[in-house]
């Protein structure tokens, strides 16, 4: 009793809590009330009252009673539906459910892997029985058999009374109900009325079969007395053979493609490593071959080759060619070896003089075969065109013996070589070049390994150094090859810089330059970027120092000729290009013209500089500019000018007359060249005329790169604007009578491109003042409906635009709705792993703990064991 007093004592204590708990979480003090100021008709109050946070956990029971089920209950169903075609449709009658069904799996049968399959036949079944079989009547049934009423072919009241629950239990129809209602029959009677009738049905079954097999039988004999009818025989002496028909053209073609030679598969395609491998082996095997001539080595590989022998050779594949056996012979008591061996040397001459003169007949023999094997071709290219084409069934094996076979007759037809020409031949291996290089570490090296060969020899050089030293074949071949790119860059402007400059030299070996630059196109921008950097650099320093700098030297020319081979000029922006570009630029702007030579050497800037655009259509002022220049250079009067003059050209003074000529007798004797690249540097002209020649030669230069550049940019607006001082230059001031035949027709083709007399434009300027508007006399009525609020011209528009915010209003808040229910459902979904996670953990715990209770018990098993 006290125990239970106890109990109810700590039950009233837990109500007092909970009672004492709910009346703090109720106190007055914390209700929050919002109180309106004023009261509007119409509108809905947003105001709640009641505790903090009540609004929240009302939100949050709505989620659990209706977001919560629907989590919960997702993916679950809890009833089978029947999906059967027109199972639910009542006006269908059966028979068309089960034709429907049947279609509908047909057509799942047809997958689009079979759409074109005609051959597969489908199967037709009964009751899961193939009909096919069925038809055969392989598997007859015997009612004479024990096991035939185990062959599903029992009646229908015999399987009711097994497997139905029997007689007593079988639902009854309504006529056997009005005629037997009066007496009901016993169990006994039931069965003896079912085993009566399964015997009759049996016997009927038996006589149906009978009787069929009767029928068979009699139209089995009836077929074989027909057949004899339906097979017409021929008589042997009636047979006559028929003519085979002629074969059409268009057969015979078919027939013959068919014995046509096919195609033989050819060898695939090598990768870069591959090439490279093979020419670096076919380098080695070359200078091999150039060591072994310089050493004077007759046979070469073929002669110091062992025959291979197999691990199984018994060798007993020799044959003695002559009795080796020798005889003891004995005179005085001593082995009489004086006679055998003169025997042999007698021998040996003899074998020696057959053997030169057969040399000889071989020597004659090799120079008439060469015209009967010439003979033999033709003849086998003859015979080969009547051949039906069937050569690729040739075995390779033999053709390999034949080859063999060849070459050991060429070896054992090649004669011996004398002393002397053997020497020579070892002075042309010497004199040959080295088919393999190592790659030369420094700028030293290379000049060293260059030094002293022709322009061919020297690319020949850097293209096996090249080669034996591809970045594919070794770990720091790629880096070699890149200091190779630089050192080859430095000697070509080296080449460039001697006196008289080795230009042949450098134009052997662009190319290579070019297939490096394709292998290392990064190392080859860096180094041109530095030498374009470093020539940027120092002109900028004189510029500063002195106001002007003097024109590219020849080397730099040639780098800048190399950037627009090597690099694409077309680019709206490269590192490469674009900055060699703007340092021709900068040369024509900065460069003063003081000599002819300063002329050569702008003229050339402006060639390359017209390379640099021909693709981009670029327009460069700076050209336009130094060629007309150019052009003001050969005018004799310069009192009156209708165009400007733009630096480094001055309208008059010392250096403005270079192009002007001494004698007008010397446009007879000229004729038209290029301008030497080598002028740049040193230009040495002893005579007036020479200088009148060059001078003319400049004009010429000047006048064709005017040309090329109204065809170039003769798309352009301001195409008469550009050449527009070109023209006044070439009409009003430099006549052509003054200049020679060739300079007058250009000068006569320019001038009908440009025009005559070139349109002159007044230029574009901005007006001093904007241009005063007119007074607008007429009102701008702004109608105001309601101070403060949005205004509208119209009641449909302030309907939208009430609209508009509604559906802002609407959209926010179901935004902010789903927000909540996403973390709502992330809330769940964290909680349900954690207590996944809480279970597993106990779990283990429990395991953990059973497993040291075993562990303890087994411990004490032990102890207990040992003593």
């Amino acid at each position: 009793m006290g125990k239970v007093q106890k109990k109810k004592r700590s039950l009233a204590d837990k109500v007092r809590k909970t009672k004492t708990s709910t009346e703090i979480k109720n106190n007055p003090f914390e209700v929050k009330i919002n109180r309106k100021k004023f009261e509007v008709l119409g509108r809905k109050t947003k105001h709640d009252v009641g505790l903090p946070g009540v609004s929240r956990s009302k939100a949050i029971n709505k989620r659990k009673e209706t977001l919560l089920k629907e989590y919960k209950q997702k993916g679950k169903c809890g009833k089978f539906v029947d999906r059967r075609f027109g199972e639910y449709d009542t006006k269908m009658a059966p028979e068309d459910k089960i034709l429907k069904r049947f279609a509908i799996e047909r057509q799942r049968g047809h997958d689009k892997k079979d759409l074109y399959n005609l051959n597969e036949e489908e199967e037709l079944t009964h009751y899961g029985q193939s009909l096919a079989e069925m038809e055969k009547f392989n598997d007859m049934a015997n009612s004479d058999d024990d096991d035939f009423e185990e062959k599903g072919l029992l009646s229908a009241e015999l399987t009711a009374s097994h497997f139905g629950g029997g007689g007593l239990l079988r639902k009854r129809t309504p006529g056997e109900d009005g005629e037997d209602h009066h007496r009901a029959k016993s169990r006994q009677e039931l069965i003896e009325e079912l085993i009566q009738k399964s015997k009759q049905e049996k016997r009927e079954r038996q006589v149906r079969k009978e009787e069929a097999q009767e029928l068979t039988e009699k139209l089995d004999l009836e077929w074989k007395s027909i057949q004899t009818l339906m097979v017409k025989k021929t008589p042997k002496c009636d047979h006559v053979e028929e003519e085979k028909p002629k074969l059409e053209q268009y057969d015979m073609m078919v027939r013959e493609m068919g014995f046509e030679m096919k195609a033989q598969p050819s060898e695939k395609l090598k990768t870069p490593e591959e090439l490279a491998r093979e020419e670096r082996e076919k380098l080695h095997k070359l200078e091999s071959d150039r060591l072994r001539r310089m050493m004077g080595d007759e046979g070469g590989e073929s002669s110091q080759s062992q025959i291979h022998i197999s691990a199984d050779d018994i060798n007993d594949g020799f044959v003695l060619d002559k009795d080796d056996n020798k005889t003891l012979s004995y005179q005085d008591g001593k082995w009489n070896v004086e006679e055998e061996s003169e025997k042999d040397k007698d021998e040996e001459d003899d074998e020696k003089e057959g053997q030169s003169g057969e040399e000889e007949e071989a020597e004659e023999e090799v120079d008439g075969d060469d015209e009967e094997e010439e003979e033999e071709e033709v003849e086998q290219e003859g015979s080969s065109e009547e051949e039906d084409g069937h050569s690729d069934l040739e075995s390779e094996p033999e053709s390999e013996e034949e080859e063999e076979e060849e070459e050991e007759t060429e070896t054992s037809a090649k004669p011996i070589l004398s002393k002397e020409e053997m020497k020579a031949q070892q002075e042309a291996a010497k004199a040959e070049l080295p088919y393999t290089f190592t790659a030369p570490e420094t700028y030293d090296d290379l000049k060293d390994l260059l030094h002293g060969h022709t322009p061919d020899n020297q690319r020949l050089i850097v293209a096996r150094t090249q080669k034996s030293n591809h970045a594919s074949l070794a770990v720091g071949n790629k880096l070699r090859l890149q200091k190779l790119f630089g050192f080859l860059l430095e000697y070509i402007g080296d080449l460039a810089t001697r006196s008289p400059p080795e230009l042949a030299t450098t134009d052997k070996l662009i190319p290579e330059l070019y297939t490096m630059c394709q292998m290392f196109p990064e190392a080859a921008c860096k180094t041109m970027q530095s030498i374009l950097g470093d020539a940027g650099h120092s002109s900028e320093e004189v510029l500063e120092v002195k106001g002007h700098i003097t024109f590219p030297t020849l080397d730099m020319i040639i780098y800048l000729k190399v950037t627009a081979l090597l690099f694409p000029t077309s680019d709206f922006r490269h590192p490469v290009t674009t900055p060699a570009l703007l340092y021709i630029s900068q040369a024509l702007t900065k460069c003063p013209v003081k000599s002819l030579q300063d002329v050569t050497s702008g003229l050339a800037l402006c060639c390359l500089g017209l390379e640099y655009v021909t693709f981009s259509k670029r327009f460069l002022p700076e050209l336009i500019n130094f060629l007309a220049g150019t052009l003001h250079l050969a005018v004799k009067d310069k009192t009156s000018l209708g165009y400007t003059v733009v630096p480094p050209f001055r309208p008059s003074g010392k250096c403005s007359d270079l192009l002007v000529l001494s004698d007008s007798e010397s446009c007879k004797s000229w004729t038209k060249k290029s301008l030497p690249l080598s002028t740049t540097q040193h230009l040495e002209l002893r005579s007036e005329l020479e200088r009148d020649h060059h001078r003319l030669t400049c004009l010429s230069t000047c006048l064709d790169l005017v040309k090329r550049c109204r065809l170039l940019y003769k798309d352009l607006t301001s195409f008469a604007c550009i050449f527009q001082p070109i023209g006044t230059l070439l009409f009003k001031h430099l006549s052509a009578q003054t200049l020679p035949e060739l300079l007058q027709e250009l000068h006569g083709e320019i001038l009908e491109s440009i025009g005559s007399v070139p349109a002159s434009r007044s230029r574009l300027v901005l007006e001093r003042k904007k241009p005063i508007p007119l007074k607008m006399l007429t009102p701008k009525i702004v109608e105001v409906l309601d101070y403060g609020k949005k205004r509208g011209s119209t009641r449909e528009e302030r309907e939208k635009e009430r609209l508009k915010h509604k559906y802002k209003k609407e959209f926010k808040g179901a935004l902010r709705e789903i927000r909540k229910d996403s973390r709502f459902l992330a809330r769940v979904k964290l909680s349900e792993v954690m207590d996944r996670d809480s279970e597993r953990k106990r779990k283990v715990r429990e395991l953990f703990g059973s497993l040291a209770t075993q562990e303890g018990e087994w411990k004490a098993l032990k102890r207990r064991k040992k003593k």
